[in-house]
């Protein structure tokens, strides 16, 4: 099962989480989905949730801070220095919404746009160090981006984050990114009727299931399962409108 307990390299994506104004019947929907369980809750960090699989940190689903805005997933790079990554972004053109906040002992975190209007945070990570489980049911799996303009994106992510890039033949103008050997998550163009900004897919063990129960609990498909090079996929909203992917992994043997 991979796992991990100490901190992320930086830029790695660390962390998604998730506000939304019915927290109760999101963390219902949620654990029927993905099988999770949760801890915290506490006053002190507004009711803020970790949710887990197999006794491990997956993901995060707290109060929705905008009650105007669309509920959706955030996702999180890792940073060694919240407030240098928050300089990079500046300086790159990008906008800071929430400056470094320290969450207790947890750690520090920073919500950010880049020139485009897509959301992003950062984690410098505390005690907290982000997601414990990945690629596996239940987990996260992969993030990516659809952005308007994907050349002025990657300038701007390499020039905060250091990231490379690798093109994919066939599937222009998608690229994944990377910092050194291990890609880290992708890049593309918007494709009409599903969602633009960073996007987060969770792993499950049947992509058709996943859309059975998300369709049975008041949730959409924006694009059906099919198959891929990379594997079985759907992209999926939640009853609340929030999107999100579902990718099949292989059952461990």
């Amino acid at each position: 099962m991979p796992a991990r307990d100490t901190a992320w390299p930086a830029g790695t994506p660390c962390w998604v989480d998730y506000g939304v104004a019915d927290l109760a019947a999101a963390r219902t929907f949620y654990a029927e989905l993905l099988g999770w369980e949760y801890t915290g809750g506490d006053p002190e960090f507004g009711g803020y949730l970790n949710a887990e699989k197999d006794g491990r940190r997956v993901a995060g689903l707290g109060p929705q801070m905008d009650e105007a805005g669309q509920p959706g997933w955030t996702t999180y790079f890792a940073t060694d220095d919240a407030d240098a990554t928050v300089a990079r972004i500046r300086e790159a053109g990008g906008t800071v919404v929430v400056e470094p906040m320290q969450i207790g002992p947890m750690g520090r975190m920073v919500v950010a746009l880049d020139p485009q209007g897509n959301a992003f945070g950062l984690w410098q990570a505390g005690e907290h160090t982000g997601v414990q489980r990945f690629g596996e049911p239940g987990s996260l799996v992969w993030n990516e981006a659809a952005v308007g303009d994907p050349e002025a994106a990657r300038a701007f992510y390499s020039a905060v984050f250091g990231f490379e890039w690798d093109a994919m033949p066939g599937m222009e103008p998608y690229a994944t990114f990377r910092i050194g050997d291990r890609p880290l998550g992708g890049m593309g163009g918007i494709q009409p009727g599903l969602p633009t900004g960073w996007a987060t897919c969770f792993a499950v063990s049947s992509t058709d299931g996943a859309v059975a129960t998300v369709e049975s609990r008041g949730g959409k498909v924006l694009h059906p399962a099919e198959d891929s090079e990379f594997g079985r996929f759907a992209v999926v909203k939640d009853p609340w409108g929030a999107p999100f992917s579902v990718m099949e992994v292989p059952a461990e043997e």
